[in-house]
């Protein structure tokens, strides 16, 4: 018999990931939050991950995190058009996230590609490629 999903608490995900994780994690999910307005699913995580926390907007997910033993992942699946996009702003991007995109590997249904984040560094490519998924739904307040 399957046990019942238990939603991770803030602190289940800080002491599963450690604290300096988290604050990336927390920074993270304000970064996504601040531009867009979406549903928020915790999942288990699979094989590989322990908690999947999925951004969700109208039945299409905008990107997801993962939580595991001391590390934290960041996926986005871009479709066709998603992948044109991201190949005419190639150079905007980072070279550590076009290898990382190059190594994606292509389903049916886009290229996966997941992050394993350990800081801040690659926000500005998070953003770009959230971008790329979706424009911002949030008014922000000047």
């Amino acid at each position: 018999m399957k046990e019942t999903f238990q939603v991770p608490t803030p602190r289940d995900i800080e002491t599963l990931i450690g604290t300096e994780l988290y604050n990336v994690w927390n920074r993270l999910c304000q970064l996504i939050e601040q531009s867009y307005e979406m549903e928020q699913l915790w999942n288990r995580g699979g094989k590989a991950w322990t908690y999947e926390y999925k951004y969700r907007k109208g039945g299409k997910t905008l990107c997801a995190l993962y939580a595991k033993e001391r590390t934290l992942g960041f996926m986005v699946i871009l479709g066709k058009d998603e992948r044109a996009k991201f190949e005419m702003q190639r150079e905007l991007f980072s070279n550590e996230v076009q290898m990382i995109y190059d190594e994606a590997t292509t389903f049916h249904d886009g290229k996966w590609i997941m992050f394993e984040l350990k800081n801040t560094e690659l926000f500005n490519d998070m953003e770009r490629l959230l971008l790329i998924k979706r424009k911002p739904n949030r008014k922000i307040n000047i």
